[in-house]
C-alpha cells in the first residue's frame, strides 16, 4: 500500500510542551483527527506511548492487522501516522509491543472523543467538530456576577436513572434535555450538577471509573448531542456542572493500565498506585505528561462543551498518601509526611489553569477532612479550588436529624458546629447521592417518627439547608420523598408525585429555591462572615434555632425559625431586627405542602421588648418539625 505524505500534526513547540507538561490542549494534537492529507481524506493517529517497541492502529478497515497501519515514533514519546480512507465513525484500537518486543492487550485511545457503546471497548474516530452553539447570550453573561455572590442551588442527576424509557431503555441526551430543562425550571434550580458522563466501562460505577475522559458516554448519544444537552439548559438559563474524576482509573486491561508496558499514567508501587476502597489505579500526578492529560481534559469539557464548573471528585484521597490505608501500606512524602506533596501540586496547578482560561467558570472540591484552604488562593497558600463540599454539615445535620425528637435538645451542637468554620471556606451544602445508597436508605426513609414526622422532618431539612449559609446542592428524587434507595438502573419513584404529601414536598423546593433567589439576603452572603447571624442558638429545651441571613449593608434581611420538636410551640417570643413590621414568607408547615396549617399570617408587628441583642421581638406560633421565613414589610429597614 503506498505511503500517503503526512506532516507531523505536532510542532517542535508541542513535542516541547508535552515534555514538559504544559500543553493545555494537548486534545488537538493527541488521539484521532479526520484530516486531509495529499489530497486523500483520512485521519490522523497520535498516541503518547514512550516505551512500546512498536505502536500500529488497528480496527475493522485493516482487519484489526497490527502490520497494516504501523504508526511512526516522533519526540516526546509520541507515535502518529495517517490512514487514508478512515473516517468518522470508524473504530480503533492501538496495538502496542512493549519495551521487550511483548504484544499488548489492544488498548483504547486515551484520547478518543467518541466510544463504543459498553459493552464495546474500541475507540470510535469522530475529530472535534464543528457545533453551531446558541447560547451565546449566556456565556457573555454567565461570570457577570460572581458565582460566590450569585444564588447558586444545583439539581444532581444521574442521567441514567433520572427518567427511563417505558420499556427501561435509556432516554437520550435531547430527550433528557426536552423534559429535565422544564422540571428543573418549575423547580426554580440555578444549575443542574451531572454525575461524570466520561465513558465507563461499568455501568454501576455511576461514571465515577472512567476510561474514556474525552468521550462523553455512547449510552446516551454522541458528543454532539452532549452539546445540545448542554446548549439547551444555557438556552434555558440554566447552568451545567460536572463532575470529573482525576483521582483515580479503573484497571480494565483496554484502558491506561499498563499502557505501553510500563506503569505509564500510574505508579508502579501499588503502596502509591493502587485505590485499596475501589480496586483502581491512582494518577502518578509528578509525571508532567500525566498532568497534560488531566488539565487539559479538564480545558477540553469547559473549551468544547461549555461546562460552567467542574466538580472534582474524590479530593480527599488524592491529598493523603495513607487514604484508607493502614501502617506499612504506603509510602511518605520526601518529607515523612503523609501529604501527597505531587498531588497538591496538580490540583493548585489545575485550579489556576482553569481560572486563567475561563475566568467565568468555577471549579468545586469534594473534600472531607480539615485540609486547611481548600477553596482559598493559590497565592496564598491555597488549593485554588471555587469551593469545597461541606461534608461535616451534611454528616452532622443528618446525624442530629437521625435521633428521636424527644432528644435531639443533646445534640443541638450538631447543628450549630459549623458555624464555627464556616469563615474557613467557601461551601456547598450537599444533599448529595452519597447518602441515599449503601444501606443508607432514602433520607425520607431515614428520618424518625410517624409517617407524618418523617416528611414534616424532610420539610424542615431543607429549610434548614436554604437557611444557613453556602450554596445548596440536592439530588434527584429528594424533591419526591423517594421511599427507596437511589437504584442506578430503575427510574425514580415518578408515581409519589400523585401523592399530596410527597407533592407537597416537591413543592415547599420550588418555593424555597424562588425565596433563594429572590432574596438576596439568602444568597449574597453565602460565602462571608457578614452573611449569617446567629438571633439564638442556645434554646435547647426546645430544640429551636433562630438565625439571621444578611447584605453586607444590612439591608433586606431575612429571619429564620426553626422547630426541631414535634411540638408547637405558641407564644414564642424572638428578637428581630425589623420595627415597623414585619411578614412571613414563607412556612413549610403550610397545608399546601402536606403541613397541619400552624402559620402566622397577617402582618406581624414587632414590640419594643430587647430580646436576643434586638431592641424589638415577636411573638410567633412555630409549627411543629417546622421553619418559618420572616422578612421587613417593604419600606421598613432591617
Amino acid at each position: 500500500m503506498p505511503r500517503i505524505p503526512f506532516p507531523s500534526r505536532l510542532g517542535p513547540m508541542d513535542h516541547h510542551l508535552l515534555a514538559e507538561g504544559t500543553h493545555r490542549r494537548a486534545y488537538e494534537k493527541l488521539g484521532a483527527h479526520p484530516m486531509v492529507a495529499g489530497g486523500v481524506a483520512g485521519t490522523a493517529f497520535a498516541v503518547w506511548a514512550p516505551n512500546a517497541r512498536r505502536v500500529s492502529v488497528v480496527g475493522p478497515f485493516n482487519a484489526w492487522d497490527g502490520r497494516r497501519h504501523p504508526l511512526r515514533p516522533s519526540d516526546a514519546g509520541v507515535w502518529e501516522g495517517f490512514v487514508p480512507d478512515v473516517g468518522p465513525g470508524e473504530l480503533y484500537k492501538f496495538e502496542l509491543h512493549g519495551p521487550r518486543g511483548e504484544l499488548l492487550p489492544l488498548k483504547a485511545d486515551p484520547y478518543a472523543f467518541r466510544c463504543e457503546v459498553p459493552p464495546g471497548t474500541a475507540s470510535v474516530v469522530h475529530g472535534l467538530g464543528d457545533y453551531a452553539w446558541g447560547d451565546a447570550e449566556w456565556m457573555a453573561v454567565r461570570g457577570r456576577v460572581p458565582i460566590h455572590r450569585a444564588p447558586f442551588s444545583a439539581y444532581e442527576v444521574h442521567l441514567g436513572s433520572w427518567r427511563r424509557r417505558p420499556d427501561g431503555g435509556y432516554l437520550s441526551y435531547r430527550e433528557i434535555a426536552e423534559q429535565l430543562i422544564p422540571y428543573v425550571r418549575y423547580l426554580g434550580f440555578t444549575h443542574v450538577e451531572l454525575l461524570p458522563v466520561g465513558e465507563h466501562p461499568f455501568f454501576g460505577s455511576w461514571g465515577y471509573q472512567p476510561l474514556g475522559l474525552f468521550a462523553p458516554t455512547g449510552r446516551y448519544g454522541t458528543p454532539e448531542d452532549f452539546k445540545a444537552f448542554v446548549d439547551a439548559f444555557h438556552r434555558a438559563g440554566l447552568g451545567v456542572v460536572l463532575d470529573w474524576v482525576p483521582a483515580h482509573f479503573p484497571g480494565d486491561a483496554h484502558g491506561l493500565a499498563s499502557f505501553d508496558g510500563t506503569h505509564l499514567y500510574e505508579h508502579a508501587d501499588p503502596r502509591q498506585g493502587r485505590h485499596m476502597d475501589w480496586d483502581t489505579l491512582i494518577y502518578n500526578y509528578g509525571r508532567r505528561e500525566v498532568q497534560t492529560f488531566l488539565i487539559s481534559n479538564a480545558l477540553y469539557w469547559l473549551d468544547r462543551f461549555h461546562i460552567d464548573g467542574l466538580r472534582v471528585d474524590a479530593v480527599a484521597s488524592m491529598l493523603y498518601l495513607d487514604y484508607s490505608r493502614k501502617p506499612g501500606q504506603w509510602i511518605p512524602n520526601r518529607y515523612g509526611g503523609r501529604e501527597n506533596l505531587e498531588a497538591v501540586a496538580f490540583l493548585r496547578r489545575f485550579n489556576e489553569t482553569v481560572y486563567a482560561e475561563h475566568p467565568d467558570a468555577f471549579t468545586i472540591a469534594e473534600e472531607s477532612t480539615a485540609w486547611p484552604m481548600v477553596s482559598r488562593p493559590t497565592s496564598v497558600g491555597g488549593l485554588g479550588f471555587g469551593f469545597k463540599w461541606n461534608m461535616g454539615w451534611m454528616h452532622d445535620t443528618l446525624g442530629y436529624f437521625a435521633s428521636t425528637m424527644l432528644h435531639r435538645r443533646y445534640h443541638q451542637d450538631e447543628l450549630t458546629f459549623s458555624m464555627l468554620y464556616h469563615g474557613t471556606e467557601n461551601h456547598v451544602l450537599p444533599l448529595s447521592h452519597d447518602e441515599v445508597v449503601h444501606g443508607k436508605r432514602s433520607l425520607l426513609g431515614r428520618m424518625p417518627g410517624s409517617e407524618w414526622e418523617r416528611l414534616a422532618n424532610l420539610r424542615l431539612l431543607l429549610a434548614w439547608a436554604f437557611a444557613h449559609p453556602g450554596k445548596k446542592l440536592v439530588f434527584m428524587g429528594t424533591e419526591l420523598g423517594q421511599t427507596r434507595e437511589w437504584n442506578h438502573s430503575t427510574a425514580l419513584e415518578w408515581e409519589r408525585l400523585d401523592q399530596p404529601e410527597p407533592k407537597g414536598i416537591h413543592d415547599l423546593l420550588r418555593d424555597l429555591n424562588a425565596l433563594h433567589r429572590a432574596r438576596p439576603s439568602l444568597h449574597e452572603g453565602d460565602c462571608e462572615s457578614w452573611g449569617f447571624a446567629w438571633i439564638d442558638c442556645g434554646d435547647r429545651a426546645n430544640s429551636v434555632l433562630s438565625l439571621l441571613r444578611k447584605r453586607a449593608d444590612s439591608r433586606d434581611a431575612t429571619a429564620v425559625i426553626l422547630n426541631f420538636t414535634a411540638m408547637v410551640h405558641r407564644d414564642y417570643r424572638v428578637g428581630v431586627p425589623f420595627q415597623a413590621g414585619c411578614r412571613e414568607l414563607l412556612n413549610t408547615d403550610a397545608e399546601v405542602y402536606g403541613g397541619q396549617g400552624f402559620l402566622n399570617p397577617g402582618r406581624l408587628r414587632p414590640e419594643p421588648i430587647p430580646r436576643h441583642g434586638h431592641g424589638h421581638s415577636l411573638i410567633l406560633t412555630l409549627p411543629p418539625l417546622g421553619a418559618v421565613f420572616l422578612a421587613a414589610e417593604p419600606g421598613d429597614e432591617a
